[in-house]
């Protein structure tokens, strides 16, 4: 069999930090939340953000972030309200419920990173980090 190329490997890792964190939330007694959703919840700043912002954030599609703000929404963890400054646009604001989650859901992926970083060393860590920023396109 020959070698996985890195797209595949990059996507395995992802998916298996996913599900970590999925646990970790699960284990801070949040069973409601895919780790996308809480990774959503994470870019929302306290005042608000728009969602054209967070789909930035989140490097997705405006539509994918639409959905995945409509499922948080359900949840109880956002609301839509008036954007002070455009009465025309809508800022995505955390409920208190929503803080909770968000809370949890930092704690669930700092508990990942700190494993990720034991696992792999300082210098290896940190060398990951620089190669996956390196591999990032910026955002403008």
């Amino acid at each position: 069999m020959s070698e996985p190329d890195l797209s595949h490997l990059l996507l395995t890792a992802f998916r298996s930090l996913d599900t970590e964190i999925g646990r970790g939330l699960q284990d801070r007694g949040i069973s409601d939340l895919r780790p996308s959703q809480a990774a959503a919840l994470l870019l929302v700043d306290r005042a608000g953000t728009r969602l054209t912002e967070l789909a930035h954030r989140a490097v997705i599609t405006k539509q994918a972030m639409m959905q995945i703000v409509d499922e948080l929404e359900s949840l109880g963890c956002v609301r839509r309200l008036p954007d002070d400054a455009d009465a025309r646009a809508k800022v995505v604001r955390l409920t208190a419920k929503g803080l909770r989650h968000r809370a949890a859901a930092r704690k669930s992926v700092q508990a990942v990173e700190m494993r990720v970083r034991r696992s792999l060393g300082e210098r290896r860590y940190e060398a990951l980090r620089t190669t996956l920023t390196d591999l990032t396109p910026p955002t403008e």
